[in-house]
């Protein structure tokens, strides 16, 4: 199955239209039409529904996309990973949840860079599933997770333990002596879906069932704005509030009557990466997962 057909096909499926497809390829309109007909000859299927003036995906299309895009990024990584063996000492691909690299990682990866620049990281930020999902299909050699993963090829274990803190912006004096469940059930809280399991179920718990929150987001970096000289309320990681507060815009709101759950991030890495990966990340094996 030849990879520019492939990439073909992932530009249809987002252009919906050849010519806009052929546009950005630069090539003819007909060699689009070649190339995906090639490729549903191979896989028996059709990819595409026409239109007048458009396409649509069918849906095996769709779960072909899937599998495309999956391609697509091992191609690319693998040649940038045999071209670069020559320039660099390492190479290694890491994945990371966003509030875990801000808060354990970022640093850590600088100092590396200072003292080994001959080493290539290529660091992606997402979300735990897809990192679960990039390492065990060879995209990624090793990824920061709220989940713990077993697999023979894998090594896992815990990294860091966070707590759970509830934070607001530094302006709002309101309950500065303690805030209980009932008080802050009447208040603005932003829901910020980072974490998963124990750490999760205890948030939602807090709240009604269907209760409707006024902002959702999977990305603490992106609900710090909308704290930020308002009267809302969120819990974070300890370790990234603490930036926050030392810079006095935003305060940690101790919560009265509950007791706030550990936040557990993993380190999953391919077994043939372990002496890179202990050197970068200062692995202690805490607890094997």
């Amino acid at each position: 199955m030849d990879i520019e057909s492939i990439r073909t096909f992932i530009v249809l499926a987002h252009t919906r239209n050849y010519t806009r497809a052929a546009d950005q390829l630069f090539v003819a309109q007909s060699t689009v039409t070649n190339r995906i007909q090639e490729l549903e000859r191979e896989t028996g299927f059709s990819l595409f529904k026409r239109t007048n003036r458009s396409v649509e995906l069918t849906a095996q299309g769709e779960r072909f996309l899937m599998y495309a895009q999956k391609v697509t990024e091992l191609t690319d990584t693998s040649l940038a990973e045999i071209s670069s063996q020559p320039e660099y000492d390492h190479y290694l691909r890491i994945g990371c949840a966003d509030s875990i690299y801000e808060g354990h990682l970022a640093d850590r990866i600088l100092r590396h860079r200072a003292e080994h620049p001959r080493d290539y990281l290529k660091i992606s930020i997402g979300l735990t599933e897809n990192l679960l999902e990039q390492i065990q299909s060879g995209m990624l050699d090793v990824v920061f997770t709220y989940l713990p993963l077993k697999k023979n090829s894998l090594h896992c274990e815990l990294y860091k333990q966070d707590a759970l803190v509830l934070v607001t912006d530094i302006s709002n004096t309101k309950y500065e002596n303690g805030i209980t469940v009932e008080q802050l059930l009447k208040e603005k809280y932003l829901m910020c879906n980072f974490a998963l399991q124990d750490v999760g179920q205890y948030i939602r718990k807090l709240f009604p069932k269907y209760h409707q929150f006024a902002l959702e987001i999977d990305d603490c970096m992106k609900i710090v704005p909308y704290l930020l000289h308002q009267d809302s309320y969120t819990f974070l990681p300890k370790h990234m509030a603490d930036h926050y507060i030392s810079e006095a815009r935003l305060r940690q709101v101790p919560l009265i009557d509950s007791n706030t759950p550990m936040i557990n991030s993993y380190i999953i890495y391919k077994k043939s990466e372990g002496r890179l990966c202990e050197q970068i990340f200062g692995i202690q094996s805490f607890q094997k997962c």
